[in-house]
């Protein structure tokens, strides 16, 4: 089996050898025929569990997010009959349903979603009817795997020791604030990730590693700043760390790209 840990939303997960991953913009695709990332794919081996990871901050209840869930799906696949049971995964909770498609439909559905702390996690099981007894015992064992272990492999560090995510590369400050009076003092870093996913990194790491989190202010749509602060204290130093959107490029990861900003102090 192999073992998927997602370094930003914090789960894993357990999926053959023979099966595969991949991820398309937000959602992690997890499928034993690699075409079958492709919606319109319904060959040997058609069938896709999809999770999404979405940051929770006010940790808002989960039946209202469900009821959006489910109204999308409803209004994409064209579903009528939909009903919702509790489901209870190791530590997260939330709800679940297989959706009833029109007969002329050749799809089984099935979603969920879960809450664990200010994570939600939105997933999606759908696969032809002829390939239910090969997809969906596999799909059950992958999904029941799922869980939160304490620590995520491939966190970097900073200088200073503060937590990194994988493949966020140093850029100059001034480049993201352009009115840095002390440019020494400050650090940037530039990946590909949204600013929700960057601050489910934050809040397990910066705990796991022993920071002190004096202030939080996230980023939301309502937000009064652009970005998601933190003040955070450790061996006599301060950092002000911002997470923030970055300007938008010409490319196909703009709306994920992000930059990670922070100033050094000392106590």
């Amino acid at each position: 089996m192999t073992i998927f840990q997602h370094i930003y939303w914090g789960y894993e997960i357990s999926y053959p050898d023979f099966w595969h991953h991949q991820k398309i913009q937000d959602t992690d695709y997890f499928v034993s025929n690699v075409k079958a990332v492709e919606s319109n794919y319904d060959g040997s081996g058609a069938g896709q569990i999809q999770i999404r990871g979405e940051w929770n901050w006010s940790r808002q209840n989960v039946e209202p997010l469900w009821n959006t869930q489910l109204g999308k799906l409803a209004s994409i696949f064209g579903a009528k009959n939909v009903g919702s049971a509790p489901w209870r995964l190791g530590e997260a909770f939330g709800l679940e349903a297989e959706i009833v498609l029109p007969k002329k439909d050749n799809l089984r559905l099935w979603t969920g979603i879960l809450m664990h702390d200010f994570l939600i996690l939105h997933l999606l099981v759908t696969h032809p009817k002829e390939e239910r007894e090969k997809f969906e015992p596999e799909a059950t064992k992958i999904i029941s795997s799922l869980g939160f272990p304490k620590t995520i492999a491939g966190v970097q560090f900073s200088s200073e020791g503060l937590p990194l995510p994988p493949d966020f590369t140093a850029i100059d400050p001034q480049h993201i604030l352009k009115d840095i009076s002390d440019p020494d003092r400050w650090r940037a870093f530039s990946g590909v990730s949204d600013v929700g996913a960057l601050q489910s990194f934050y809040l397990r790491e910066l705990t796991l590693h022993n920071w002190k989190i004096v202030e939080y202010v996230p980023f939301t749509s309502l937000s009064e700043f652009g970005f998601a602060r933190y003040i955070l204290e450790k061996d006599k130093q301060q950092i002000t760390l911002g997470l923030m959107p970055a300007e938008e490029v010409e490319s196909e990861n703009k709306s994920t790209q992000s930059n990670i900003v922070y100033k050094i102090a000392s106590l």
